[in-house]
C-alpha cells in the first residue's frame, strides 16, 4: 500500500512505543488531573500538532542532518531539555494554597490555547522524537517504493493519530481518577510537585543523553 510492507505491525510496534511513558504523556495527565479531560485534550492536540513537524521534517530529510550534526543536534536537545526544565521547575516550586482557599487557586487553569502550545512546544523541541521517526518508520517501506516522501508521510499520520487517541484515553483516565479520588489541596499540591519532578529529571535526561 503505497509502498509499504507489514502496516498491522507497524500499527502495533507504533502503538506499543506510545504507550511507554514518557514527557507528552506526563504533560496530558497533569493537564487533564488539574483542570479536566479537554486541557488533556488541548494538550494531545498540541503533542499531536508536534508530531506533524516531525514527520514532515523527517520526509525532507531534516531529521537526517540532525542524526549527522553534532552542532544541529545539541541546539535542538537543549532547546528542548530547557523547556522541560522550565515546566517541572515551575511545578517544583508551587506553593501551598493558604488556610480557606480551593484547590482551583492553588492549581490555576490556563487557557486551552496556551496548554495546545505546551504539548506543541514539548513535543517538537524534543530532537529524540524527530531521530525516532528516522530510524523507524523506513523499516516498514520498501526499498523499491515510487514514492518514499510520500510512504513516510502516510506511516507518519498513521502513527499520528493512533498516538493521540492514545493521548485522549489517557486524559479521560486521568480525569476521571481526578474526580473519583477528590486530591485534596495538600495531596494536590504534593502531585503536582511529584510531577513537577519527572519533567525536571526528563529534562536533565534529555540534556545528558549521549547521540544514539
Amino acid at each position: 500500500m503505497l509502498g509499504t510492507h507489514d502496516l498491522a505491525l507497524f500499527v502495533l510496534s507504533g502503538l506499543l512505543l506510545n504507550m511507554a511513558p514518557g514527557p507528552d504523556s506526563l504533560l496530558v495527565m497533569t493537564r487533564s488531573a488539574t483542570q479536566g479531560w479537554r486541557a488533556g485534550s488541548a494538550a494531545a492536540m498540541g503533542i499531536g500538532a508536534g508530531t506533524c513537524v516531525h514527520v514532515i521534517a523527517a520526509a525532507l530529510g531534516m531529521s537526517a542532518l540532525l542524526a549527522t550534526s553534532a552542532t544541529a543536534f545539541m541546539i535542538i536537545k537543549l532547546i528542548g531539555a530547557a523547556y522541560l526544565l522550565y515546566i517541572g521547575i515551575s511545578m517544583l516550586l508551587t506553593k501551598k494554597a493558604a488556610e480557606g482557599e480551593n484547590e482551583s487557586a492553588n492549581l490555576p487553569a490556563q487557557p486551552y490555547g496556551r496548554i495546545f502550545a505546551q504539548g506543541f512546544l514539548t513535543n517538537v523541541l524534543n530532537p529524540k522524537v524527530a531521530l525516532f521517526f528516522l530510524a523507524f518508520v523506513p523499516q516498514f517501506i520498501s526499498p523499491d517504493a515510487e514514492h518514499k516522501a510520500l510512504s513516510f508521510l502516510m506511516l507518519g499520520a498513521i502513527f499520528n493519530v493512533n498516538g493521540i487517541l492514545w493521548c485522549h484515553l489517557l486524559a479521560l483516565f486521568a480525569d476521571f481518577a481526578r474526580r473519583r479520588l477528590q486530591v485534596g489541596n495538600s495531596a494536590g499540591l504534593w502531585l503536582k510537585r511529584g510531577i513537577g519532578g519527572l519533567f525536571t529529571a526528563l529534562g536533565v535526561r534529555l540534556a545528558l543523553a549521549d547521540r544514539i
